[in-house]
């Protein structure tokens, strides 16, 4: 039976930022996924790239949460999570990949928005998917800081996938996808539907960075393959387990012919602090940076 589930992944997809002054802020992108546990629970964590949280220096990061009233209006109520405390990072990161979870308590209103860990693709997705070069990826995010209306729901892009080939992950650990890649797009997942009447929807990814070369842009970002989410996401109940803390990157990341973009900082205002009017048109920002 085909399946669509890219409204799951939008619902699912987050605004994180961080004011730096009352002009400019840090931002970046998020989602949220349920973890099964060994007693039948679950656990809902965040999942981002690493140098999102690396790069803001507070130990408090703002979510955009949202939810929907009775008249079925979505409205945006964001609040902070903590991301340090006095033991240092309090989320977990991959030890070579730009891969970041940290456990949350989402509202009640939102918990129910997080996507099944199932929905991550693995080490054998991208060939029993037959996931070939050129095919249509797209990637959720909030580029600069905007947001695709007051909701504070992540805007949608898509691009090609431009790499050849895509796995073993031990190999290739990171592909590329033809879409420009922007401050504030880092963390957002980058998926895909396959076609067909047992098509499915699946994780390809996490967005990472964009490519550069002599400071030029060459529209083309890069993404961390899921396998390593799913990593990070067993080094975080290790970690849980034994009582562990979370550590920073342990080693060196594998060294690719990209540069990182400079960090997520945007004067860009938050989209969402906008007034609406009758008709539905926003208007421009109020000035206040949250």
């Amino acid at each position: 039976m085909f399946v669509d589930l890219t409204v799951d992944l939008i619902e699912a997809t987050v605004q994180l930022d961080q004011p730096i002054n009352e002009a400019k802020r840090m931002v970046g992108t998020g989602f949220l996924v349920e973890v099964p546990q060994a007693d039948g629970k679950t656990q809902v964590v965040l999942v981002t790239a690493a140098h999102v949280f690396e790069k803001m220096p507070a130990p408090d990061v703002r979510v955009g949460w949202r939810y929907q009233n009775a008249q079925g209006a979505w409205l945006y109520e964001p609040s902070t999570i903590k991301i340090r405390t006095a033991n240092g990072p309090a989320w977990f990161q991959h030890p070579t990949q730009d891969i970041a979870v940290i456990p949350v308590q989402a509202p009640e209103s939102f918990k129910d928005q997080a996507i099944p860990q199932s929905m991550l693709g693995d080490e054998t997705t991208f060939i029993t998917e037959k996931v070939r070069a050129g095919e249509e990826m797209m990637t959720l995010g909030y580029p600069h800081g905007l947001s695709a209306n007051v909701a504070g729901f992540p805007i949608l892009r898509a691009g090609k996938v431009a790499s050849y080939p895509l796995s073993p992950s031990t190999s290739y650990p990171t592909f590329l996808i033809d879409l420009t890649a922007v401050p504030g797009n880092s963390g957002g997942p980058v998926f895909m539907t396959t076609a067909g009447p047992k098509g499915k929807t699946f994780v390809a990814g996490v967005l990472i960075k964009q490519v550069e070369d002599d400071n030029q842009r060459l529209e083309l970002g890069v993404v961390a393959d899921a396998v390593f989410v799913h990593q990070t996401i067993e080094i975080m109940q290790r970690g849980q387990a034994t009582g562990a803390l979370s550590q920073p990157r342990l080693t060196p990341g594998l060294p690719a012919p990209v540069k990182t973009p400079g960090g997520p900082t945007t004067d860009t205002q938050d989209m969402t602090d906008r007034k609406t009017d009758p008709a539905g048109q926003a208007a421009k920002p109020s000035g206040t940076v949250n």
